[in-house]
């Protein structure tokens, strides 16, 4: 059986603090969770990502406050995620910390994908939790890209805002708070959460790493790395670089299996061993986040566009293919 996608506990504490402060309701909103507040104390100790998750979207609601997520976030330090954050703040440029945030989040939280490519000439990091179940999720998506953009302002330059910021939920009533944090253009109803950065600004060079320190923090974090649960099947790794890339990238055989370092024929046999194909795998992962945007009536144009079909024809006939697998 798979493992159950888990995330430390520690993270839940600042919005502990945060629903102390307003109600005395703390104790009785972890207790509906499974979760003890003593759980909070331990920097190592894990609780089930779904209910992280489903306790951060209650406390919006017991905070009476939507944006809550996003206002958390305003509030990240590099200290929050440990020895990932220092290597973030010691970083020489904006891609390398961002490279090392995509490559080391499974020892913070597991079952999510997250990377950083190219587009046009400039960078893409994506975020996205890969079970779709896990749904509604808008303050851990806002939390999460609010977060990643407060430590690109605290270790790199105060001032710096995205060219543009997608989020997987529709857009809220409301969005003056994330216009204020961001500064730049938003979209919404995406495949993935991303921030798009300047090409120029992730190649700047703000500082010399120390290559010493940067060799000590990353054996450390590669120790965690080992303890964390990590995907021990192909098809695993194969679902996360599809939620990375869905919609601004192709995902074809050759690319996927240039970024797992293996050839294009182990890629085939180790899905084929597992009863997959990389064509199954992209149609579950559409099927999974159409499913959620039909059912917010999106319109099938803009669904059609995130998840990289040509048009809603096309998307059309894929859900009629969709239907008769089911029956």
């Amino acid at each position: 059986m798979p493992a159950i996608a888990s995330i430390r506990a520690s993270v839940l504490a600042p919005l502990v603090e945060q629903i102390d402060r307003r109600s005395g309701k703390t104790d009785l909103l972890l207790a509906s969770h499974g979760i003890l507040r003593s759980q909070l104390d331990d920097p190592y100790a894990m609780i089930p990502m779904a209910r992280y998750v489903a306790i951060f979207e209650e406390a919006a609601l017991i905070a009476s406050e939507p944006s809550l997520g996003a206002r958390l976030g305003t509030l990240f330090k590099p200290s929050d995620i440990g020895p990932i954050g220092v290597l973030f703040s010691i970083s020489g440029t904006i891609r390398a910390g961002f490279e090392r945030l995509a490559k080391y989040v499974n020892t913070v939280q597991s079952a999510t994908s997250s990377g950083v490519f190219e587009e046009d000439g400039n960078l893409v990091w994506s975020y996205r939790l890969e079970d779709a179940r896990m749904w509604p999720r808008r303050q851990d998506s806002e939390f999460s890209v609010v977060a990643s953009c407060q430590l690109v302002r605290s270790c790199f330059a105060k001032s710096w805002k995205p060219l543009e910021v997608h989020f997987e939920h529709l857009a809220p009533r409301d969005r003056s708070v994330l216009e204020r944090i961001f500064r730049c253009p938003l979209k919404f109803g995406e495949s993935a959460n991303r921030i798009i950065v300047d090409g120029r600004d992730a190649a700047r060079l703000y500082r010399q790493e120390d290559p010493a320190l940067s060799a000590v923090l990353e054996r450390h974090v590669a120790e965690l790395v080992g303890k964390a649960i990590t995907p021990d099947n192909i098809s695993e790794r194969v679902r996360a670089l599809i939620g990375i890339y869905l919609g601004h990238k192709p995902i074809t055989l050759p690319s996927v299996a240039a970024e797992l370092r293996i050839s294009v024929r182990t890629l085939q046999r180790r899905l084929a061993e597992e009863g997959t194909s990389l064509r199954d795998l992209v149609r579950e992962t559409r099927e999974a986040i159409a499913a959620t945007q039909l059912e917010a009536h999106v319109q099938k144009a803009r669904i059609a566009e995130v998840l990289g079909y040509a048009d809603s024809t096309v998307l059309w006939r894929a859900q009629k293919g969709w239907s008769r697998r089911q029956d």
